[in-house]
């Protein structure tokens, strides 16, 4: 039996590395397809913010997000889900910063490319919202062979795609 740096075998009885061992030193390396790791699944995805409640409004009320929970923790911090609809997706832990280096970071959580990308079958509808709420549009309206696509920013800079079904 290969050696499990990662712990991850041990603890599921499994060896994941049996294929092939000299792998192990690759970073391209993948793990091998077992029925424990195809019931993951990314439900949350923490996005900085300077403020709670300016985000709030922003997501709910300018992108129509759902409020999922707004649960204190201190004082000084909440546990905030929004997402765009009750059913399934993935959903935006909204974080306040706290110190320089996460203040920095709001609005570039991914070195200026799109972060976050938004489908879905009313294109028209959210393109309105987003002009009406003056937000940036940094490219689209066009037509690409996946759909219709804006990349937009929203109030902290986030880039974002905005993509509808394709009209061809």
């Amino acid at each position: 039996m290969s050696h499990d740096p990662r712990g991850v075998g041990h603890y599921l009885g499994i060896n994941l590395f049996k294929s092939n061992p000299k792998k192990l030193n690759s970073p391209y390396y993948f793990y091998q397809k077992t029925d424990i790791f195809m019931s993951l699944g990314l439900t949350q995805i923490a996005l900085l913010v300077p403020d709670y409640d300016l985000a709030i409004n922003f997501y709910c009320n300018a992108l129509g997000f759902q409020m999922i929970e707004d649960t204190p923790q201190s004082e000084t911090k909440r546990w905030v889900v929004v997402k765009p609809n009750e059913d399934g997706g993935c959903a935006l832990l909204l974080a306040k910063a706290v110190g320089e280096q996460q203040e920095a970071a709001i609005g570039n959580q991914s070195g200026g490319r799109v972060f976050l990308f938004l489908h879905t079958e009313k294109f028209d509808f959210y393109y309105q919202r987003i002009i009406e709420n003056n937000l940036k549009i940094v490219r689209g309206p066009i037509d690409e062979p996946y759909g219709k696509v804006i990349v937009f920013e929203d109030i902290f800079g986030n880039k974002w795609d905005l993509i509808g079904k394709s009209s061809c």
